[in-house]
């Protein structure tokens, strides 16, 4: 007899969708669908997900723990027993932590789960214990996040189910049909009563495609433009004053530097026409409730942090933030106030035989790392719910960190990606249909909880099991090591925070999805979250901050690059943005997703000088690397702008060189981020009408 069994998507995207999992006789998933009871899952999946039983099911999925064999990135391995793998890595880490000092063990993860207990539980508190480094996890959001936290205090946002209430709605730099589709809905509900839905976007995807207006932003200058509007807006006195006096800080400053940003000179630096600027500040400021869907794009350039805060001054001097329906969302994290300590153990730091907090490693710095940190080098990385090798900015340093003979390096995967292929111990893992875990939203407010709708595929262990066994084998006997999943739930919504007030592990396991306690006046719970409506930003003055001195106060400059030589040299700007059909590397597997990862998009004023036709062979290249694509020639593109989707895995590509050749490890402004945008290239042809996807992978 079949049943069906509720699941919580866990891949690192906003929508964090319930799941409907069927279950056939034998006890197999049979359909995958999303939950129809769900406000925001609303019974529809992505592309990605609606075919996630194939990964599950997939012949190449890894199932038993792995020896290598060959040479580092050769990918030969041979089978083990799960007692041999992990004896090996708890000798190997101890000898290291002996010789060199725990430091010289390094983490490295991100969100390949978004599940808590997978991704931050009985890792943080093995490797607080061990004296490991530690790991700042920079890769993604950490540059948007703390410009939210200097300007707000706190990361919450407009609800998504508010969005269809709004009467203008700008997606600047969000794909939502691609990246954020369970929003779309919403979106089309607004437009239904009236609403425009605008589009800022360097490259016209699929979502600008279906907007009422798309702006064609140049690559990096999304500061220019905010400030640019602001400008407009305070220069027609548009602005909401009474909301201004009362609940921001830092304001005659931030117009003063609005003042250098008048539409002719924001059109020069975002290729947006003044006339184009100047539409765009009145439509938004005229037509409240206004929302932006402000996505993370927008923060991977240098001056990324700059723009998050400049955009997000937009809901303040207008005063959207009095709606329900305005404001802005990046993020809605912030209303998930777990006690992170009571899971992550980050005490446990002084047990270990340093005594101390051990140092912090920047990710996004992983082949800086591996290369040239000392006092003590790297000789250890264990590697899980992430793909380093595929993924990390300059991938050439980071694959000679990664081929080193000295580095013992394991990973813990359901798949035999690039990084997997440097381990020297690989370890089959669970998915998120496989085990327990607990999942926070960034683009909603339902906290959900997922029990194992399926049994482990061959050998898969979780993550919390892999961690717990290497604790005991290196003799830590501390008691946090023997809790179980429920143990961890309920210290981590064992809080005094309004949002989680009245949930519990009872009751999510008796619902499944909760909706945050967001409005104390209203019994039901169902009543509009108003976030900041009447001020309440957490910062130390209690109000907006607008931090001009965080911005510049330079005027802008005519040209957006300081180096004239450098752009002489490379006069392409190439955004690397995500592809609608995949999930970073995660689906890198999927003959589709390498077919489409495989492209570069580019416009034919630059093609043509170039002899480049669609389908030819070309090698983009820069001072830090080079790989290679079949051309696209598109219009979707802006001239001088390339768009390439990420992220093809480099054993599928020609030479087995990646797009992150190309991108450099710069960090952003604000949060340490990587700068993935801020990326200079050249390109030429070297065949024409070849084919390089994953069934012809030499030239």
């Amino acid at each position: 007899m079949s049943e069906t069994r509720k699941s919580v998507c866990a891949l690192d995207c906003p929508d964090t969708c319930s799941l409907v999992v069927q279950i056939d006789s034998s006890g197999r998933a049979s359909k995958l669908s999303g939950d129809r009871d769900h406000p925001i899952t609303r019974g529809f999946l992505c592309g990605k997900v609606a075919r996630y039983l194939e990964r599950q099911y997939h012949p190449d999925r890894l199932l038993h723990p792995l020896r290598r064999i060959g040479e580092k990135g050769e990918g030969r391995f041979e089978r083990v027993s799960w007692d041999s793998a992990l004896d090996e890595i708890a000798g190997r880490l101890e000898s290291i932590a002996q010789k060199d000092g725990p430091e010289a063990i390094l983490p490295y993860s991100y969100a390949g789960t978004m599940g808590l207990l997978n991704g931050s539980g009985m890792d943080r508190r093995f490797f607080h214990r061990l004296g490991a480094s530690r790991l700042d996890r920079t890769i993604c959001s950490a540059t948007g996040g703390a410009a939210l936290m200097l300007s707000q205090g706190i990361k919450l946002a407009t609800e998504t189910e508010q969005f269809a209430h709004s009467r203008l709605i700008i997606a600047w730099g969000a794909n939502v049909l691609g990246t954020n589709v369970h929003l779309w809905p919403f979106i089309v509900e607004a437009r239904r009563r009236g609403a425009k839905f605008y589009v800022i976007d360097p490259v016209k995807n699929r979502t600008g495609k279906a907007a009422d207006k798309h702006f064609a932003i140049n690559p990096g200058s999304d500061l220019a433009l905010a400030l640019g509007l602001i400008h407009v807006i305070l220069r027609e006195q548009w602005h909401d004053a009474d909301y201004i006096g009362k609940h921001s800080h830092g304001f005659a400053e931030f117009a003063q530097l609005a003042c250098a940003y008048p539409p002719a000179v924001t059109a020069t630096l975002t290729g947006i026409p003044a006339e184009d600027i100047e539409a765009l500040a009145r439509d938004y400021a005229l037509n409240q409730p206004a929302a932006i869907r402000l996505n993370y794009g927008v923060q991977r350039s240098e001056r990324g942090g700059a723009a998050v805060r400049a955009i997000a001054a937009l809901p303040v001097i207008t005063g959207s933030w009095r709606h329900a329906s305005g404001g802005l969302q990046l993020t809605t994290s912030g209303a998930f106030e777990f006690d992170r300590n009571a899971l992550e153990r980050p005490d446990l730091q002084l047990q270990s035989s340093l005594g101390r907090p051990a140092r912090i490693v920047n990710m996004s710095r992983l082949g800086h790392a591996l290369t040239e940190l000392q006092d003590p080098p790297v000789k250890a990385i264990v590697v899980y719910n992430s793909n380093p090798a595929a993924i990390a900015p300059d991938q050439g340093r980071v694959l000679r960190g990664l081929r080193r003979a000295d580095l013992f390096t394991v990973a813990l995967e359901q798949f035999q990606t690039d990084t997997a292929d440097y381990a020297d111990i690989v370890l089959p893992a669970t998915t998120f249909l496989e085990h327990t875990d607990l999942y926070l939203a960034y683009g909603h407010y339902f906290l959900q909880l997922a029990r194992p709708a399926l049994p482990p595929h061959g050998e898969a262990r979780t993550n919390v099991e892999v961690f717990r066994l290497v604790a005991r084998r290196l003799g830590f006997t501390d008691p946090c090591f023997d809790d179980t999943e429920d143990d961890m739930i309920r210290a981590l919504l064992a809080t005094d925070s309004p949002f989680l007030r009245g949930i519990t592990l009872e009751r999510l396991d008796a619902e499944r999805s909760i909706r945050l306690t967001l409005s104390s006046g209203d019994p039901s719970g169902n009543e509009p979250f108003r976030p900041f409506a009447d001020g309440g930003f957490r910062t130390a003055s209690g109000k907006f901050e607008f931090g001009a001195e965080t911005l510049g106060y330079t005027p802008p400059i005519e040209s957006r690059f300081g180096d004239a030589s450098l752009v002489a040299r490379f006069p392409l700007e190439l955004v690397s943005g995500k592809n609608d059909d995949s999930m970073n590397s995660t689906f890198g597997h999927r003959t589709d997703v390498d077919g489409q990862t495989a492209r570069l998009a580019i416009h034919p004023d630059d093609a043509g000088p170039r002899a480049i036709t669609d389908g030819t062979i070309v090698e983009a290249w820069n001072d830090r690397g080079r790989c290679f694509f079949q051309a696209e020639i598109s219009r979707d593109v802006k001239p001088g702008t390339l768009r390439a989707r990420s992220v093809r895995w480099n054993k599928l590509s020609p030479q087995q060189l990646g797009i992150n050749q190309l991108t450099a490890d710069r960090l952003t402004d604000i949060g340490g981020g990587p700068a993935f945008y801020s990326c200079l290239v050249q390109v030429r042809a070297t065949a024409e009408k070849d084919d390089i996807s994953a069934d012809s992978r030499q030239l």
